[in-house]
């Protein structure tokens, strides 16, 4: 059996990805987590049985404690989904963003390519790091501009798509300077089971379930790229084992949506699951509010390249993706009170209260 480490396994995206290959005994998973406000442990509770998935409690930017992973586990791949991931954040305290996807990327990579370097020729040749980043790192697209390919221009605006274009660069640089195999994918807005409730359709799920305003930014106009999550993970994984190294491929659901859409494609299906519901219609809960700075107008992504090279695309639609998630969200309630904590509760007032 393969061994993986996979930094962010707690995390939404980690999570499905671990969650689905410890299913598949794809690989034996180290699964390194630093559990910060977005990594659960309460994703990942079920594998702790598992004596193939071995859960780590730590820090990327921890090179001693990656070293002894390293060293022990002897890794034949490297995912890292690892990332402070909320713009939002970012606009209100970069430097957590700084620090883990910029220079928690850049002590991963040097550790890894210590590691690599003292690999036995075939396995050197077999060693995969799959660096897995964002369509934001694109910057904004106009309502006529064609879709994001990999060789779209990098134009981050915000800290968050900065720091992650800086750790695209910085892996990418491992590949032309040491020859380290690197992988790439950049994907577009995803959703589904374990995604922490702040981002934008979980939020509008929980908040009109409880009968709460659905607050919309701006004019609710921003356009989105979506992809349910385990789409993503079934394309990560063919990336992993067929991609070719020093490459980039973009992954998206050819599923562009404008923000006041999606909530009104939850609302409906919620009007039709709980056709009593006191909150119905749901459509009514909605409330614009100030747009954040620098929130970018259009996001696409072109998936030409992992379709006909990899024969990868979306086995869900987003009817379909949005409705497993709702019914995801309804039957997991421990889950969603076990993250709803002051904290959350805190960063909802703090981002919100003003707008």
């Amino acid at each position: 059996m393969k061994t993986w480490v996979v930094t962010g396994g707690a995390g939404f995206i980690g999570s499905n990805f671990v969650q689905r290959h410890r299913m598949l005994k794809s690989a034996r998973i180290i699964n390194l987590d630093k559990l910060s406000y977005a990594g659960n442990i309460g994703n990942i509770n079920n594998l702790f049985e598992d004596p193939d998935h071995i859960f780590i409690h730590g820090d990327i930017n921890d090179r001693i404690l990656v070293h002894d992973i390293l060293t022990k586990y002897h890794p034949d791949a490297v995912i890292h989904f690892a990332a402070e991931t909320h713009v939002d954040r970012s606009i209100i305290g970069p430097e957590a963003f700084i620090t883990t996807n910029i220079a928690g990327t850049f002590s991963l990579l040097d550790e890894v390519r210590n590691y690599w370097n003292n690999l036995d020729p075939g396995l050197k040749d077999t060693f995969r790091f799959h660096h897995i980043s964002t369509d934001e790192v694109y910057g904004s697209l106009g309502p006529d501009d064609a879709p994001f390919t990999e060789f779209s221009r990098y134009e981050p605006n915000s800290p968050y798509s900065a720091s992650k274009a800086s750790g695209d660069h910085l892996v990418r640089s491992y590949f032309t300077t040491y020859g380290l195999p690197v992988l790439i994918t950049n994907c577009s807005n995803n959703y589904g089971p374990f995604q922490f409730p702040e981002k934008l359709i979980p939020l509008m799920i929980l908040n009109a379930l409880d009968g709460k305003v659905l607050p919309v930014y701006g004019d609710g106009k921003n356009i989105r790229d979506w992809l349910y999550v385990m789409d993503h993970v079934n394309a990560i994984y063919l990336v992993l084992e067929q991609g070719n190294v020093g490459e980039t491929y973009n992954i998206g659901g050819s599923c562009q949506k404008t923000n006041i859409e999606v909530v009104q494609t939850i609302c409906e299906i919620l009007d039709q699951l709980f056709p009593n519901s006191h909150n119905k219609p749901h459509a009514s809960l909605i409330t614009f509010v100030k747009d954040r700075p620098g929130h970018d107008r259009r996001y696409a992504i072109d998936s030409s390249k992992i379709k006909h090279k990899l024969g990868w695309k979306p086995a869900e639609t987003f009817e379909t993706g949005m409705e497993k998630t709702i019914l995801w969200y309804i039957e997991n309630t421990k889950w969603i009170q076990s993250v709803k904590s002051g904290a959350y509760r805190d960063w909802i007032d703090i981002n919100y209260e003003k707008r």
